[in-house]
């Protein structure tokens, strides 16, 4: 895996990264929940070696819907409306590194205490913090927390078909994506709940 010490706002594993209330025992009956297993996690392995070399053009497709829809940049963005660059050039350092992330990353406490970072940095308690963005709205809603696992999932397959796999196994590296995207954001919605309603 690529250095990431030059990512902006990557705080991976430091210690002032939130602890996840979910523990590894949560974690593996939600697993079971999205018929995740080890197979999933193999697949997804050799998934990161196809993205990797393509990181940059998934990166393109997925900014390039974002800049497509008005109400998605709107948060990229000041309540003014005027797009704030250095802020979507951050957050596209660290999408680059989730990609990578996703598929190479041990799913251990350290992982899910990250999730538990990244679902706060879409809601109230830290979006904008990180990144200095001042102006720009405080808060993903949650309706397009959920309603992104589709563009993030649907564009990967061509990704996907470019390693030179079969059919079967492009197949079970797509599923593997839309498990572990599934994953990421039931995790992030964590900040979202009640206490109690995780």
């Amino acid at each position: 895996m690529p250095s990431t010490a030059s990512i902006p706002g990557y705080t991976y594993g430091n210690a002032e990264v939130a602890e996840s209330p979910f523990r590894l025992d949560d974690l593996a009956i939600l697993k079971q929940t999205l018929l995740f297993t080890e197979a999933d996690v193999q697949y997804l392995r050799m998934a990161g070696t196809v993205l990797e070399p393509q990181v940059e053009a998934i990166l393109d497709v997925w900014y390039g819907f974002v800049a497509a829809h008005p109400h998605l940049v709107a948060y990229f963005s000041t309540t003014q409306g005027a797009v704030l660059p250095d802020y979507l050039a951050r957050v596209r350092a660290r999408f680059a590194q989730w990609i990578r992330d996703t598929t190479q990353r041990e799913y251990d406490q350290t992982w899910l205490n990250y999730q538990m970072e990244i679902g706060l940095r879409h809601h109230t308690e830290k979006k904008n913090h990180t990144d200095a963005a001042a102006g720009a709205p405080t808060i993903i809603p949650l309706r397009y927390m959920v309603g992104f696992i589709v563009p993030i999932t649907l564009t990967i397959k061509e990704f996907l078909k470019a390693g030179g796999h079969s059919s079967a196994e492009v197949e079970q590296m797509y599923a593997a994506w839309f498990k572990a995207v599934v994953l990421h954001v039931t995790l992030w919605l964590q900040p979202y709940a009640q206490p109690g309603e995780f």
